[in-house]
């Protein structure tokens, strides 16, 4: 029978739906991401691992595997696999795209929200007893309805957030790698250079995959672009927005707030600069946080694992064999 490594408590539907064709052996804490050496202990042993973001895969490991024909990453992204080193062992790397398309959409359009009215500060406000009484421009944010949103990475869920935008009326302005022509088509977007969506924009959502192209794609120089009224929302990744870069402009009032999803470093330390900031809205990645996604994601993570166990073409393979 396979071995198979998890690294995180799943329901048990899906581990018993992985045991129909391997024994499975699971990280025993719920919350605490799996140490490294336990890691590599593991996968020396195993033909299968289903693993999170918070697991480095790297050339090192990889090297002292030598059952292992899979790994399926419940997650869209994969950098924290090195896809080279595993294309050359033979290993398949897989992930779950396409299911936490509207969670993702829904949570980016919220926290665009919150930022915007400062609904999580006007929370504490009440609740620590400063209000006293109404005033005219007591806790004031952003018009949303409207405005100007930037969208940077027009993929599935930049095609979701704009949907959404539509409903407010926005102007919705778009940056891509290449020219989205069927949601501008349909959606009726339209497409800017980087420097000009910056320039225009009221809202800017970071919505790009993160590479090496894009790592630090908002840095010091873009935020001398952007309106002393823009809101930045990031749900991609922390590595896009140079975050010493962010901190500065929020300081130095060159943009007027940011809502984060993601961090450079996580979990983020509790000493962060941006997090001593109340016009920063700071969440802990929890984009495709709902119940039915996070099960679908985990669904699908089985099923790659399965068929690669079994020799099969997992649907979401990364690296093309």
């Amino acid at each position: 029978m396979y071995k198979v490594f998890v690294t995180r408590q799943l329901p048990n539907p899906i581990i018993e739906r992985i045991q129909q064709v391997a024994d499975v052996t699971m990280w025993e804490e719920e919350e605490l991401p799996v140490p490294q050496d336990r890691l590599e202990k593991e996968l020396e042993q195993a033909d299968g691992v289903l693993c999170l973001l918070t697991e480095t895969i790297d050339e090192k490991l990889l090297q002292r595997t030598e059952r292992l024909k899979i790994i399926s990453n419940m997650a869209v992204g994969y950098n924290n696999i090195d896809v080279t080193a595993a294309s050359k062992k033979g290993i398949m790397v897989t992930n779950t795209p396409g299911v936490l398309t509207e969670t993702t959409a829904d949570l980016t359009f919220a926290l665009l929200m919150a930022t915007a009215r400062r609904i999580v500060e006007s929370s504490s406000y009440l609740k620590s007893g400063k209000w006293q009484t109404w005033s005219p421009f007591q806790l004031t944010g952003q018009d949303v309805f409207g405005s100007t949103l930037g969208i940077i990475g027009m993929g599935r869920i930049g095609e979701a957030v704009a949907r959404r935008a539509a409903g407010f009326g926005m102007n919705i302005i778009y940056y891509n790698r290449n020219r989205n022509l069927e949601a501008e088509n349909q959606l009726g977007v339209i497409y800017r250079d980087l420097e000009t969506l910056l320039r225009q924009s009221d809202f800017v959502c970071i919505l790009t995959p993160y590479s090496p192209e894009t790592k630090n794609l908002i840095d010091r120089e873009q935020f001398t672009w952007m309106k002393k009224t823009a809101v930045l929302i990031n749900t991609s990744r922390g590595g896009v927005v140079n975050e010493d870069a962010l901190y500065d402009a929020l300081v130095r009032q060159q943009i007027w707030a940011a809502g984060l999803d993601v961090f450079e470093q996580e979990p983020v330390p509790l000493e962060h600069p941006l997090l001593s900031l109340s016009q920063v809205v700071a969440l802990p990645h929890i984009g495709s946080a709902s119940i039915q996604t996070r099960m679908r994601m985990a669904e699908l993570a089985a099923e790659n694992l399965i068929d690669g166990l079994q020799g099969k073409r997992p649907k979401y393979l990364v690296n093309g064999f």
